[in-house]
């Protein structure tokens, strides 16, 4: 690729057709996807309800502005918030609604300040990455914007730093970027009802653990939590790109007419993508994720959790870490699981990490598990 900014390292291959939770590279080598496309393709790839809605909606129209109103996005904002008295701002990914998460909590507090976690990721432009705990992602890009202070995630010493000198402090229930590293609920419940005392807005970043990820809407549904701002992208129109911001209904004076704005954001192709999701993403189809998360956690506990090269696992629903020794580096076993025709991510801490479409069935998560199996079992002679 000569034309485009090595922004990434490529694998060397290309995926031109997906169905189900399969995809074929241009070859026409088939590939068991266990990436959902870094959590994206939540209900796998040609979804016939989101392609019968973005097909729909294409021959009526697929961009208008924000100058007028929309139904769409109020029917899709109505489905994100479950009659909870909370309001909803739309944009086109997860940085942007980290953006528009700092911005209101800014102008809604009158404070600047804000609290962060390391090895936390809210997203690469200069507001979310301000807020990210990973330096290797900041270097050379600097200065940052200033008033964020890091604190270690799960440490309940960073808890007692929390005054009312902050505007908010913004967190994710499981670092997915970080290492699969899931918060410990008693911290997460103090580091709540600490904001709530110090007058400090909380806000969760559900972009990758969100959309039914973990056996519920969003992941903090898992720990009854309320925070005050949530934002949502990646899963939530299953590719097309949307990101969403969703606020207490006490905060939407802050964010009045002019206060902030995206020309595609809400886009009628995006949201039609989103009403489909959102209503896929029903009581019976979340319990099933929930039986399968089992399913797959019974047999990762059984075949892999004794494997030599294995340390730990980690995370929660259909949101898995496998934490690899640091001899055996993690991009290496993902290369040798492409040759088996099976697609996984890495994470920190040299972590195999596991984010398969929700609509997988539990024979193929079978069918993953003893090849990753099969890799971890000869890494050592075969790498």
């Amino acid at each position: 690729m000569q034309s485009i900014f090595k922004t990434y390292n490529r694998f060397p291959f290309e995926i031109v057709k997906g169905e189900g939770v399969t995809l074929f590279d241009e070859t026409g080598k088939k590939y068991l996807d266990l990436t959902s496309g870094i959590g994206v393709c939540n209900l796998g790839y040609s979804s016939k309800k989101v392609k019968n809605a973005v097909s729909a909606q294409l021959d009526k129209i697929w961009h208008t502005s924000n100058l007028y109103e929309s139904q769409l996005q109020e029917d899709v904002a109505e489905l994100l918030i479950k009659g909870a008295d909370k309001k909803v701002y739309f944009c086109n990914s997860g940085t942007e609604a980290n953006e528009a998460a700092l911005k209101l909590a800014r102008k809604a507090t009158g404070k600047s300040k804000m609290m962060a976690f390391d090895h936390s990721f809210h997203g690469r432009s200069y507001g979310s990455l301000s807020l990210t705990g990973n330096e290797s992602l900041k270097e050379g890009f600097g200065p940052f914007l200033s008033d964020i202070e890091f604190e270690k995630y799960n440490d309940f010493d960073s808890i007692e730093k929390i005054d009312n000198s902050f505007a908010a402090v913004i967190l994710e229930v499981i670092q997915g970027e970080g290492g699969i590293v899931v918060g410990d609920s008693e911290w997460l419940h103090a580091i709540a009802a600490k904001c709530k005392e110090s007058n400090v807005l909380l806000i969760i970043d559900e972009v990758q653990t969100g959309m039914g990820r973990t056996g519920k809407l969003f992941a903090y549904e898992n720990y009854d939590l309320d925070p005050d701002i949530v934002t949502a992208a990646k899963g939530l129109a299953n590719g097309i790109p949307v990101g969403a911001m969703i606020g207490k209904a006490e905060l939407a004076d802050a964010f009045g007419p002019g206060s902030h704005g995206s020309t595609f954001g809400g886009n009628p192709l995006a949201m039609s993508a989103a009403t489909a999701v959102l209503e896929t993403l029903d009581y019976d189809f979340l319990n099933n994720v929930q039986q399968k998360a089992s399913f797959l956690w019974y047999f990762l506990e059984k075949e892999i959790t004794s494997l030599d090269v294995v340390d730990s696992i980690s995370g929660k629903g259909l949101m898995i870490g496998i934490h690899i020794n640091p001899s055996v580096p993690v991009n290496q076993v993902i290369t040798e699981l492409h040759k088996l025709g099976v697609l996984t991510l890495s994470s920190r801490s040299n972590t195999l990490r596991l984010l398969p479409p929700l609509t997988i069935m539990s024979s193929e998560l079978l069918e993953g598990v003893k090849k990753i199996k099969e890799v971890l079992q000869n890494v050592t002679v075969s790498l």
